[in-house]
């Protein structure tokens, strides 16, 4: 049975960070996986996880299932924290919201929900877009199409040519966005383009498909979903699939959310009924303790109080490190132009290298990121900018 298969090749942000971890060069940077880094080059776990960890070791009386849509105070809580109150209020009935293995099971769960809904429908992407999009999205039969986005001479949203592509786009379609934080690009829709946006969407019918893995990493909790909530509160359909990973730093108890939104509450317990069947079907039931996590603190005052000061850290600690990084490279006299990388948001953003200059930067120095140049900026800090700003120089000198 198993002898027709084919080797695949690594991933290239896995393979990345094995080459890195066996790299035994002592001032080696890691800028290519997509976890945040404090200033010691770690992925730490947040005072309220910790905190909330211990009160629900010290009271959880259970491990039984919680059921294929998850816990509903978790989906209630992650929905306010989506939508806010007042919205979340106007759409009863209208609103489902389901627990998911991550973001990435949130995706493949609202791909499979959309085949069902509409087995011939087209999902447009961005050009670029986070990688796992088109497999995630694709392997659930559905056709992809892509926009662009992003132009890579200028480093800004190309949204003229954007809007004219998506003129296409039509009832039978998807327009998946990113909430904030763009996924490769840190270029971020301003709030004009999202209502423009919001303009195409009600005037040619397609449905708005809305990918939020970083809330509170741009400019803050509230910033972060103006678009999500601009949708929600004027489009008759929308579909949110939002993330635990970054902003609670739950990366590995794979905690997410799958938001529907549909135009009448008649269409609601089908909605759920078909959401939760898929569910069954794939993974039957979602990891309980990450949503455990993320409900406990998102209901006690105190808790709530520390994770967002603690987010919010984490949020200007990125920001001060893309000025820092400008900042920089202009003292060290390089003349190429970074200043877009301090307008961008989250924790990635392109350099505007070329593929054969990142691979001396792998190759020669052990600083590691992908080949289109890719960086997280999460994973500089004062203890190796100097070596990165000299390497980069060098690299940008001998083209």
């Amino acid at each position: 049975m198993f002898q027709s298969l084919e080797s695949l090749g690594a991933d290239p942000i896995l393979g990345l960070m094995a080459a890195y971890r066996a790299d035994s060069h002592p001032q080696k940077i890691d800028l290519g996986i997509g976890v945040y880094k404090d200033a010691q080059g770690r992925t730490p776990i947040m005072a309220a996880v910790k905190e909330a960890e211990k009160q629900i070791l010290a009271s959880q009386v259970t491990k039984a299932y919680v059921g294929p849509e998850g816990d509903p105070r978790y989906n209630d809580l992650v929905a306010n924290l989506l939508l806010g109150n007042e919205t979340v209020e106007s759409l009863k009935g209208r609103r489902c919201t389901v627990q998911t293995p991550g973001g990435c099971g949130g995706l493949r769960l609202a791909a499979e929900f959309i085949k069902k809904a509409r087995p011939d429908a087209r999902i447009w992407v961005s050009d670029p877009t986070w990688p796992n999009h088109v497999p995630l999205l694709g392997a659930a039969g559905l056709k992809i199409e892509s926009y662009p986005y992003y132009n890579h001479q200028e480093h800004v949203i190309c949204f003229d040519r954007m809007m004219d592509a998506l003129q296409e786009a039509n009832s039978n379609d998807l327009v998946l966005l990113h909430g904030c934080c763009h996924n490769p690009c840190g270029a971020d829709l301003s709030n004009e383009q999202w209502r423009q946006l919001k303009d195409l969407a009600l005037k040619n019918g397609f449905t708005v498909f809305i990918d939020l893995a970083y809330q509170g990493l741009g400019d803050g909790l509230i910033e972060d979903v103006y678009g999500v909530r601009l949708m929600a509160q004027s489009l008759p359909e929308l579909i949110v699939v939002s993330s635990c990973s970054k902003n609670f730093g739950l990366y590995r108890e794979r905690t997410g959310a799958l938001t529907v939104m549909c135009e009448s509450p008649d269409a609601l317990p089908a909605i759920e009924s078909q959401v939760a069947a898929i569910a069954r079907g794939i993974y039957s039931m979602p990891p309980d303790h990450g949503a455990a996590i993320v409900q406990l603190i998102l209901s006690t005052p105190e808790l709530k109080s520390s994770w967002d000061h603690e987010l919010t850290e984490m949020r200007d600690r990125i920001n001060g490190l893309r000025s820092l990084f400008v900042s920089r490279m202009k003292q060290a006299g390089i003349e190429q132009d970074f200043n877009f990388i301090q307008r961008e948001k989250g924790m990635f953003s392109f350099l505007g290298i070329s593929v054969e200059q990142v691979a001396t930067l792998v190759r020669d120095y052990s600083i590691y990121l992908v080949n289109s140049s890719r960086i997280n900026v999460a994973g500089i800090n004062e203890n190796n900018i100097d070596y990165l700003i000299d390497a980069l120089g060098k690299v940008l000198e001998s083209r």
